[in-house]
């Protein structure tokens, strides 16, 4: 997440730094700019995405290992 805020700086700092020299190199540095966000935006849902995934399984995997130990007890309290 860092790299993405560090990369957008520095897209920034770029931009304004060829935005002064003539039209169609600002027009380019607005596409660009746009691209960035746009890729930005894609890289923040698919992390987002991920982690919901992620939540998902842990969630998953809890309620198999609280099934298990379930199943664990009933197994040693029938031998009694």
């Amino acid at each position: 997440m860092k790299k993405l805020f560090l990369s957008l700086a520095a897209l920034a700092l770029v931009a304004s730094v060829y935005s002064c020299r003539d039209t169609k190199t600002e027009e380019n540095t607005e596409e660009t700019a746009e691209t960035m966000m746009d890729n930005a935006e894609e890289s923040m849902e698919e992390a987002s995405d991920a982690v919901e995934e992620a939540a998902e399984e842990t969630g998953d995997a809890m309620e198999k290992a609280a099934d298990d130990t379930e199943e664990a007890v009933k197994d040693a309290t029938d031998g009694q």
